[in-house]
């Protein structure tokens, strides 16, 4: 067979697979399209959701909007803390930039090394989001957003500003960065003041840029407006006086409460040391603590009134009654109870003038042995004031059970019983209110309230006026006196305890008073802690507090003069 036969045959074997394979292929690309068309007209018409749902998740975006947080407002509307909006500065590490000049921008406006920032982001590196800056003034967050750093966002917050600064700093507390309440009045009440965050739907660009608001799917609550029963002019002046008391002392510290003498409100509540909670830099965490609230102390012999009143309701004891005193001391269970000197026979009512230790404990011992706790329970110790403030104490007030002598005779002059100074104020009101001790409120009252008798009316008038006596000239609390009132009160100086024992030359000052006599209208605490340039005795040291907190206090409140020379 020739070639060209050869080549011709061959040809005509391979031209019709070549048709073949043309068709096979027309066929996949056919049956491909049909697919594909298939899939489109699936996605749009059977599952058009799916795509839907798949836009959806890159642009729709459910944000949470800020509750306003309440203010806090002191009686008279003055502002104690308030919220002011502010910017936080977040980023996400994986679109930041890698040029080394734009992150050097935004570490110089941040206040930032390049080095620093670059650590930063390293140590975010595997996450979406980190803080770059929190709770900047818009003024300060703008410039920055100004650089348009891809990867940079701002989140719109509030931020907690207290007016009053340290005057008022552990009545009203703190909040913490996110807004959240951690001490005090803020903390009581965060779940009040907080309100309810809202949410709405929004488009965001892939750089997370908002395209459009849609609609809103819950309305913030903003959190509640509270007023406190503190009267900022009273809260200012005390711890004026009170800071002042604790430099001229070399104190440790003071504490003061002032509570209203008919609705048992707390208009002035103070201690030193304090903080600044809008600069918190530096804190001594000693002044953290609401120390009027949350630090029990022995109270020594402002204590002696209200062991007193529990013999004068047995009406076996009168204030004239007579008892003796010499020679200045007595020894109870191996223990050494002294008088400052032996005033031998003293009035019930000379007691109290004298601070009569050794008078107490014989009047003590003539009680039932649960007299004095039974009196002491009544008029708030050992229990907790109800206020709600975050820690407040208990105190400490035993059992009377298996009490030795020396252990009730202790009690009567205010030792082995410890106390807050807002207890003690407390229980003081009940001598200003004809016997009905008032529960402190640290809240504004809309009314007030009945009160609980627990000293007949007129064994709280008699303790009224032996009380009186006492801040008479050259009575041991005269400096408490103030010029045109009749003052009651008690002077306290007791020993501070530690657990070595009780210290030598460590003391408290105590002073608790009543004003005016006529019609009281404010019960006033004063506690000065370890004064240690001399004098530490109450009638020398807390007392001249008292006598100028009230003073100004009365004047402020408007309460005229009782004196009689004054009235004259």
């Amino acid at each position: 067979m020739s070639k060209s036969s050869s080549e011709g045959s061959s040809r005509a074997q391979t031209a019709p697979m070549g048709s073949a394979r043309y068709r096979f292929m027309v066929f996949l690309v056919l049956l491909a399209l049909a697919a594909l068309v298939g899939r489109i007209v699936d996605l749009h018409v059977i599952d058009r959701l799916f795509l839907q749902g798949q836009g959806d998740a890159r642009t729709l975006r459910v944000e949470t909007i800020d509750a306003h947080r309440g203010m806090i407002t002191g009686r008279h509307g003055d502002p104690l803390a308030i919220s002011t909006p502010v910017v936080s500065l977040w980023a996400n590490p994986e679109e930041l930039p890698e040029d080394g000049v734009q992150r050097t921008l935004l570490a110089t406006a941040l206040n930032m090394s390049p080095g620093q920032l670059d650590e930063r982001i390293e140590q975010y590196s595997d996450r979406e989001f980190m803080y770059l800056r929190r709770r900047m003034t818009p003024a300060k967050a703008q410039p920055i957003l100004d650089l348009k750093i891809p990867g940079v966002y701002p989140q719109h917050e509030y931020k907690r500003y207290y007016p009053s600064g340290e005057v008022a700093a552990q009545l009203v507390g703190v909040t913490n960065v996110d807004d959240r309440g951690q001490e005090g009045v803020e903390l009581a009440y965060n779940g009040f003041l907080a309100g309810e965050p809202g949410k709405r739907r929004v488009i965001k660009d892939r750089k997370g840029r908002l395209v459009r608001d849609l609609h809103l799917l819950k309305e913030a609550k903003p959190g509640g407006n509270l007023t406190l029963a503190v009267d900022l002019r009273l809260q200012y002046m005390a711890y004026r006086e009170l800071k002042a008391a604790v430099d001229e002392n070399d104190a440790d510290g003071g504490t003061l409460v002032m509570m209203d003498a008919r609705t048992g409100e707390v208009l002035a509540m103070t201690n030193l040391p304090s903080y600044n909670p809008n600069n918190r830099v530096e804190i001594d965490a000693n002044g953290l603590r609401n120390q009027a609230v949350t630090d029990a102390f022995e109270p020594g012999s402002v204590m002696k009134p209200l062991a007193m009143s529990a013999a004068l309701e047995t009406q076996r004891f009168s204030p004239q009654t007579v008892i003796d005193t010499a020679p200045g001391y007595m020894r109870l269970d191996n223990y050494t109870i002294r008088d400052f000197r032996n005033y031998k026979d003293l009035s019930m009512a000379g007691i109290l003038l004298h601070s009569s230790n050794v008078g107490m404990s014989r009047v003590a011992l003539q009680l039932p042995d649960d007299a004095i706790w039974n009196r002491y329970h009544a008029l708030g110790f050992g229990q907790a004031p109800g206020t709600g403030f975050p820690g407040e104490t208990t105190g400490s007030l035993p059992t009377p059970f298996g009490w030795s002598d020396s252990k009730r005779a202790s009690m009567a002059y205010g030792y082995g019983v410890s106390v807050s100074a807002m207890q003690l104020a407390s229980a003081y009101t009940a001598i200003a209110n004809d016997g009905k001790r008032l529960s402190p409120s640290l809240l504004k009252q809309p009314s007030p309230p009945e009160g609980e008798q627990v000293i007949s009316p007129g064994v709280a008038n008699d303790l009224l006026h032996m009380l009186e006596a006492i801040v008479q000239p050259n009575a041991g609390g005269s400096r408490a006196a103030v010029p045109g009132y009749r003052i009651a009160g008690k002077t306290g100086t007791v020993r501070k305890v530690t657990s070595s024992g009780y210290q030598k030359t460590a003391y408290r000052s105590l002073f608790a008073g009543i004003a005016p006599v006529s019609d009281p209208r404010i019960v006033t605490v004063v506690m000065v802690d370890n004064p240690k340039k001399g004098d530490y005795y109450g009638g020398l040291v807390a007392a001249p507090v008292f006598s100028r907190v009230v003073g100004k206090a009365l004047r402020l409140l408007d309460v005229l003069p009782d004196k009689q020379e004054a009235l004259e």
